[in-house]
């Protein structure tokens, strides 16, 4: 049997050419809107208007009043790579969202795209359909100025690509998606998007940057969130972080609600969804997650943004520099929030509280039952008893019950434990006073505005937590442990390479570091704070943490979580009673100790029914 010809090097047709570009860059009906609406802010747009049919599997309408484009551009820029927002060759020093050209014709490949396009001042605009790559229809259209841009029948020829596109439900999830980011880097421009003639977004243009993530993540960021704005010099021009960030107790179960933008660029980064992750080490739960919106602005020159077609991941020339800003911003403007907790009662734990427990009550006893029943007997004509006689009424059960020839023990009851010392005046402190334990757990104050109530565990372990801080992260960290023996820990060759080449750095943390051998690392010393720690299980998660993030900060957070730990089995325990004055000592640590609003684990300390919750539950309001 012969052997097969050889197979022969053939150029490819332009329209196959384009329906492989257009799997880099037009994945589901959301990449085909990020690309629309991504050019008309490029064009410079004061209000984009989005309208979806089906959640864009049938259409996608993009609408702006941007600078439009002439018959002979419409034309230009429906042809691959040829964009108007590279005007040199310089690629790194790019400033648009789009610049490679590849979008439209993408889009048209794998689609029927129809641009009507109208420059301002001219007496009217033209119109260009290309159905599947092939043109089909062209001519004058009438619009006010600006471009309309409809994307029909995504992947209609390309069977095998439709079939993996999600639900009408998913797809529509995803499109808002993108345009809640894009809506959010630019205050400046308004935005409307319409789900099958449904309006679900409407922002106007004018917004201040914390207003717009307010309006489109959460209105309770207003008052569960810290501004961000931070500023650092560099050789090239500033590295500026600005934006809103929630408090550790405002917090999700998912991280979808992080968003993050680098130039006005949304972008899905590792490196910077790890700097949140170790701004709010030790703040939060394993499973919970920040709300956030962080925009860092930085030189063109520092960050590479040509990665990938989508251009949702970048590079950056400092990866370690941009982690520790973001860090170091994120931590600074959560300080900046000191005590300050979210606050709002729950709505199920207020409507607890609101609902009237007398049918679901059990019976009453009996001495109860028999004095009480005069008083409170159901009548077709029901009537409030008077306050003197529902007080009578009380005086003589309690007589009954508590005398001492009742022959009964009297019945539990809290009492009031007399203050030793002059009483704290309540409109001084913000936590208020102390007035009594409940459950030997949580803490019942009086403040000038409220009712506080304190979680006395959760808020002793913050506080013990920050004194461990400041009393050993400044000294006992970087004072090393030397070990009696060394110990050897046995690594792959990649990884001691690492831990090498951050030997130096490790050191100043307090962990000694020598290379042993092409696999081996010889552990001399640990950081004191540590103690008798796990050392193999240290190195191996510092040397995992340089090979993902390429920075040694695993320690610091790792030394941060074994503070938590001594934080939290060196504070007050739940069951404890505490005198009057231990509890006053703790609310006025709480006042001036950071972070003091959420325990170690992210839950809140302490929670506030305002007066005018409690008139609300007396029905006074």
């Amino acid at each position: 049997m012969s052997a097969p010809p050889p197979p022969v090097i053939r150029r490819l047709p332009d329209a196959l050419i384009n329906r492989i570009a257009a799997g880099e860059v037009v994945e589901r009906p959301a990449s085909a809107l990020k690309e629309l609406v991504e050019n008309a802010i490029d064009a410079r747009s004061t209000q984009i208007t989005v309208r979806l049919s089906d959640g864009g599997l049938h259409a996608i309408e993009v609408v702006d009043d941007g600078c439009a484009m002439s018959p002979q551009q419409m034309a230009l820029a429906l042809e691959r790579h040829a964009t108007s927002k590279l005007p040199d060759e310089n690629i790194e020093q790019v400033m648009t969202l789009g610049f490679r050209g590849e979008a439209l014709p993408s889009i048209a490949s794998v689609a029927r795209l129809t641009i009507e396009s109208r420059v301002r001042g001219a007496d009217s605009g033209w119109r260009r359909v290309v159905d599947h790559g092939e043109v089909v229809e062209e001519g004058p259209a009438a619009l006010p100025p600006g471009t309309r841009i409809r994307v029909e029948n995504l992947f209609g020829r390309v069977p095998a690509r439709r079939k993996f596109l999600r639900s009408a439900r998913s797809e529509y999830a995803a499109c808002l998606d993108v345009v809640r980011r894009l809506a959010m880097a630019r205050p400046d421009v308004g935005f409307v998007l319409e789900q099958d003639g449904r309006r679900v977004l409407a922002v106007q243009p004018g917004e201040s940057a914390p207003q717009r993530v307010a309006r489109i993540v959460a209105r309770e960021l207003a008052d569960d969130g810290v501004v961000i704005d931070l500023e650092r010099p560099l050789p090239e021009g500033p590295l500026r972080l600005t934006g809103v960030a929630g408090l550790p107790t405002f917090n999700r179960g998912v991280a979808d609600h992080q968003y993050l933008f680098v130039n006005g660029r949304p972008v899905k980064d590792k490196l910077l969804v790890g700097a949140v992750r170790g701004a709010y080490a030790e703040m939060l739960a394993r499973d919970r997650h920040a709300v956030l919106a962080l925009f860092l602005d930085l030189p063109p020159s520092e960050v590479d943004v040509n990665v990938h077609p989508a251009k949702t991941e970048v590079r950056f020339r400092d990866p370690a520099l941009i982690r520790g800003f973001i860090v170091s911003g994120l931590r600074h403007a959560l300080d900046s929030g000191g005590r300050k907790s979210a606050q709002s009662p729950a709505a199920d734990a207020m409507a607890n509280w609101q609902v009237e427990p007398v049918a679901q009550a059990p019976a009453p006893a009996p001495a109860l039952s028999s004095l009480f029943a005069r008083q409170y007997a159901p009548t077709p004509a029901y009537t409030a008893p008077r306050l003197n006689e529902a007080g009578a009424a009380w005086r003589g059960y309690e007589a009954a019950q508590l005398s001492p020839q009742a022959g009964g023990e009297p019945a539990p009851m809290a009492r009031a434990e007399a203050a030793e010392g002059e009483i704290p005046d309540p409109i001084a402190h913000p936590m208020g006073v102390a007035r009594g334990q409940v459950a030997a757990t949580y803490i019942i104050a009086e403040a000038q505005d409220g009712l506080v109530i304190v979680d006395a565990h959760a808020a002793h372990e913050r506080i013990v937590l920050e004194r461990l801080r400041a009393g050993g992260m400044g000294d006992t960290v970087a004072r090393a442990q030397a070990l009696l023996l060394p110990e050897v820990v046995e690594l792959d060759e990649p990884a001691c390479d690492r831990l090498e080449e951050a030997a130096q750095v490790l050191g100043q943390f307090g962990l000694g570091l020598e290379r042993f051998g092409p696999c081996a690392m010889l552990v001399r010393a640990v950081p004191a704070v540590l103690g008798k720690g796990d050392i193999q299980a240290l190195v191996r998660d510092v040397a995992d943490d340089l090979a993902a993030n390429g920075a040694a900060l695993l320690l610091a957070e790792r030394i941060d979580h074994v503070l938590a730990t001594m934080a939290c089995h060196g504070s007050v325990r739940s069951g404890r009673a505490l005198s009057v004055a231990e509890m006053n000592a703790l609310l006025r640590e709480m006042e001036v100790t950071p972070h003091s609003g959420q325990c170690n684990h992210g839950r809140p300390t302490w929670i506030k029914l305002a007066h005018g919750d409690i008139e609300k539950l007396f029905g006074r309001k």
